[in-house]
C-alpha cells in the first residue's frame, strides 16, 4: 500500500499530452492471452502491478520493465491520467493474468511534441501483462485502513501513524521527519475545508470525475 500511496501524492513520471483541438484518433487493442478464471476486472481508481513493453512503430524496442531497473513489474493508477491516455483507455476490463496488445496514436500517447526519446507525432505499441489489481489508493477500503478511531475522517495522527506501518511493513528505517513533510503535504491538498480533519468525501475517489 506505501507504493499506492506514493503514487498517489507524488507527482508523476509520465505526464499525457494530447494534441490541442484536434480529433482523437482511435486505439487499437488485441487480447493476447487471457486466463481461464477472471476473479475481478480492472476499474477506475484501481491499482495495477503490470509488466509493459513499448514499440516503435518500426518494431524497434523503445523500453521494457523486464529489462530495465530493477527488472520487477510496475504499479499504475487505472484512470487519474497518471500515464498517458491510452493506457487508461486500453487497461480497463482486464484481469490479472490478461495480456494486451495496445496501438496507441499520438493524440492518446505524447501527441504533438513528444517526450525524451519519444519524437512527435509517435505512434506507440504496447505489450501489457497484468500481474495483479489492488484496491487503488483513494478506495473505500484504503481510507478504512487509515481510519483508526472509525469516525469516518482522517486526523494528521491517523495520517502519520498510517505512513510509519507502511515504511516499517517495506522494511523502510523510521523517518519522523519525512512523515511530518508527507502529512502536511497531504493535508494541504486533502484538506479542502480547512477544519483539520480529511474526510471521507474529500478522500475517497470519484469516479465520475473522469
Amino acid at each position: 500500500m506505501l507504493l499506492s500511496v506514493l503514487s498517489w501524492w507524488c507527482s508523476s513520471l509520465l505526464v499525457s499530452v494530447s494534441g490541442a483541438g484536434a480529433p482523437e484518433e482511435e486505439m487499437k487493442m488485441e487480447v493476447l492471452h487471457k486466463p481461464f478464471i477472471c476473479r475481478r476486472k480492472s476499474k477506475n481508481g484501481d491499482l495495477l502491478l503490470l509488466h509493459h513493453e513499448a514499440y516503435f512503430e518500426n518494431g524497434t524496442l523503445l523500453l521494457s520493465s523486464r529489462t530495465v531497473g530493477d527488472k520487477q513489474p510496475v504499479w499504475f493508477t487505472l484512470g487519474i491520467r497518471e500515464g498517458i491516455k491510452g493506457w487508461d483507455l486500453g487497461l480497463r476490463d482486464m484481469c490479472a493474468g490478461e495480456q494486451r496488445k495496445l496501438v496507441i496514436p499520438p493524440s492518446l500517447a505524447y501527441g504533438e511534441e513528444g517526450k525524451g526519446k519519444i519524437p512527435p507525432k509517435t505512434t506507440l505499441t504496447f505489450k501489457i501483462e497484468l500481474v495483479e489489481i489492488r484496491n487503488g489508493p483513494r478506495s473505500h477500503e484504503s481510507f478504512q485502513e487509515m481510519d483508526l478511531n472509525d469516525d469516518w475522517r482522517l486526523s494528521k495522527h491517523e495520517v502519520k501513524e498510517y505512513l510509519k506501518k507502511e515504511f516499517e511493513r517495506y522494511g523502510h528505517p523510521p523517518n519522523d521527519t519525512l512523515n511530518e513533510e508527507m502529512a502536511n503535504d497531504i493535508f494541504t491538498r486533502e484538506d479542502k475545508n480547512k477544519d483539520g480533519f480529511i474526510s471521507s468525501r474529500e478522500f475517497t475517489y470519484k469516479h465520475d470525475e473522469l
